[in-house]
């Protein structure tokens, strides 16, 4: 072929084939390799005087190095094609005996009466590492998965244990009932009670199943995508579906911490253990801690006037009180969030303002129920216990906490705390 193309287009196949990315390389009908490229050279670590003139069996790991031969002949033979213009992915051998995955297309040429085969070698030790990784990493999700499932299952035996309590609760409330039917109002007091431990029961079963049941279904859904594709090669749409199953997963995790925190509480398990600390200290521990809640563009900016003078207070408990109120800030706004700090006679005055869609008027009564949800909150991921868990946190420290809020411009939280200034 080479001798009957003019010059210049012998020159442009010349060129073609020796930059090349794949590997290139022609054999005879016995075996023996005519010719390669310098990718071939490279991906297999030979020298091209090292290869020309070789049978091509030296570059197969057995036992298709031993088999070779009889495949070129077998073809011969019977013209059954298993390789020649189908393509499919094998193992080659380099000089130093390390072994690599490619994928082999051989196609057949005839010149002047005799013919031979050319292989075009395209390296995939990228894609089959990018696989291992990507099995690796579905494991770990199930792992995980795994894990949550079983935190979940001990909530879920926690949740059950409580129905039973409320469930006897109102056993006990019936026969108050009958014994005190003398009395209209107190009979009145305890049938009200009856129905507000009845729908507490149910607001709490309901809310479990629905927030338990979305994050769950995101993640299987999302995990399945990902098998799916990281078979096509899609880094892209896998990497999406993966932050879907974290997110999923975070918020699983909030969900079980604020029933967590809102049992622990009911039971009487939780005790202030006041210590020493410098206030601005952790205002900046806040801060960056709960930075990565912000939307892009959305900040926290803090005004603190304790002057880096210490209270005596539970660390744990006012962090979990701050964290609550930031982190809600930052959720139903899209703006900034600014905080303030000082001391007033005696008390840490505390302020967190957000400028989101605020509360309505007439849900401001309700705020610090269980499990209570604004009517402009409820298509936002919570479980409406956070400030219910808030306010008993304050009670534990000898504090309160107040608001003022306006629908569609923001809410301002303010907190007072006893402490003594060291």
């Amino acid at each position: 072929m080479e001798q009957n193309l003019p010059d210049e287009l012998y020159l442009r196949y010349r060129t073609v084939i020796e930059t090349a990315v794949d590997g290139i390389i022609t054999i005879d009908s016995s075996g023996v390799i005519e010719s390669v490229n310098p990718a071939a050279c490279r991906l297999f670590g030979y020298t091209r005087e090292e290869l020309e003139g070789r049978t091509v069996n030296m570059l197969m790991p057995s036992p298709h190095r031993d088999a070779h031969d009889s495949y070129i002949q077998r073809y011969l033979d019977t013209g059954e094609k298993r390789i020649i213009g189908i393509g499919r992915e094998v193992k080659g051998m380099r000089k130093d005996g390390t072994l690599f995955p490619f994928w082999l297309s051989v196609a057949q040429i005839q010149l002047d009466g005799s013919f031979g085969f050319t292989g075009f070698i395209h390296d995939i030790s990228d894609l089959k590492q990018a696989e291992e990784e990507i099995r690796q990493l579905n494991v770990d999700l199930e792992k995980k998965v795994n894990e949550r499932t079983e935190q979940l299952a001990e909530v879920v035996n926690q949740l059950l244990s409580s129905n039973k309590l409320l469930e006897r609760e109102i056993r006990e409330r019936r026969a108050a009932e009958e014994a005190l039917n003398k009395n209209r109002d107190e009979l009145l007091r305890a049938l009200d009670r009856e129905r507000e431990l009845s729908e507490l029961k149910s607001r709490f079963v309901a809310l479990a199943s629905h927030e338990f049941r979305t994050p769950l279904s995101t993640i299987l859904s999302s995990a399945s995508l990902v098998k799916r594709y990281a078979e096509l090669g899609n880094t892209e749409k896998q990497d999406f579906h993966l932050e879907k199953i974290r997110m999923g997963v975070n918020h699983l995790t909030g969900i079980l911490n604020d029933f967590l925190n809102l049992t622990k509480l009911e039971e009487g398990l939780v005790e202030a253990n006041p210590e020493p600390f410098n206030f601005t200290d952790f205002a900046a521990e806040i801060i960056d801690e709960i930075s990565g809640l912000a939307k892009p563009g959305q900040r926290i900016l803090w005004s603190d006037r304790t002057e880096g003078q210490e209270v005596r207070l539970d660390r744990r408990i006012l962090k979990n009180v701050m964290y609550n109120l930031i982190s809600n800030a930052l959720k139903y706004s899209d703006r900034d969030v600014q905080c303030r700090s000082g001391f007033s006679s005696g008390w840490l005055e505390v302020e967190v303002r957000d400028h989101g869609i605020g509360i309505p008027e007439t849900d401001q009564k309700y705020l610090f129920d269980r499990f209570f949800r604004a009517k402009n909150a409820l298509n936002i991921q919570g479980t409406g216990l956070g400030l219910n868990i808030v306010r008993r946190y304050l009670d534990l420290l000898g504090g309160d906490i107040n608001f003022t809020s306006r629908e569609g411009e923001g809410t301002t939280f303010t907190l007072r705390l006893p402490i003594a200034k060291a």
